[in-house]
């Protein structure tokens, strides 16, 4: 088994995110990782998703998860309502703008390598000392659930498993739930 860090923590997706700002297209870059972070996206659903998916006023995503995985809607947090339309409106100005698809290169679809690179480009100019890619951000997201205590199953349908041995290990390797455990309760 490798140990490769697979997630970043939540101070390292802080600085990953200033990162993001900084790119040449810092606008779709930032909102492409936010979105992966936030909603624990693949790489593969976050390329696919199309304007029709997110609902601006309903302040809701709809995705349909890779891997026979749970299709909910997730809600969208007001940070991330921002960066969809300030990318909406810098997304006009492409020659590939008429595409339905929500990221977009100034040549046209994104590509899981092109988001990879993109991802590993940023993570580096974080000062993240270990190679990042985008599933990273998909195990961060569901680190950070745990970290907040919340309920196994709920992260299991969250990031839309089927299994709940794949959501698992965001809790039982956590130390974090361990914290304060002799303290009294208030």
């Amino acid at each position: 088994m490798s140990s490769e860090r697979k997630f970043l923590t939540e101070s390292e997706i802080d600085a990953f995110l200033r990162a993001a700002r900084k790119t040449r297209n810092g606008i779709r870059d930032y909102c492409m990782a936010l979105m992966a972070y936030r909603h624990g996206l693949r790489v593969s659903e976050l390329i696919k998703l199309r304007d029709e998916q997110v609902d601006l006023d309903a302040m809701l995503l709809t995705f349909k998860r890779l891997k026979n995985g749970k299709n909910i809607p997730h809600e969208i947090e007001g940070d991330e309502a921002r960066a969809i339309r300030a990318w909406k409106r810098e997304r006009a100005m492409y020659k590939s703008s008429k595409s339905s698809l929500l990221f977009l290169s100034e040549r046209g679809a994104m590509t899981r390598q092109a988001v990879n690179y993109l991802f590993e480009v940023i993570g580096q100019k974080a000062g993240i000392g270990v190679k990042v890619h985008p599933h990273m951000l998909r195990h961060s997201c569901g680190y950070a659930l745990a970290n907040k205590n919340t309920a196994t199953r709920t992260i299991q349908a969250y990031l839309g498993h089927r299994n709940i041995k794949h959501t698992e290990i965001y809790t039982e390797d956590n130390p974090e739930r361990l914290k304060g455990i002799w303290q009294k309760k208030a």
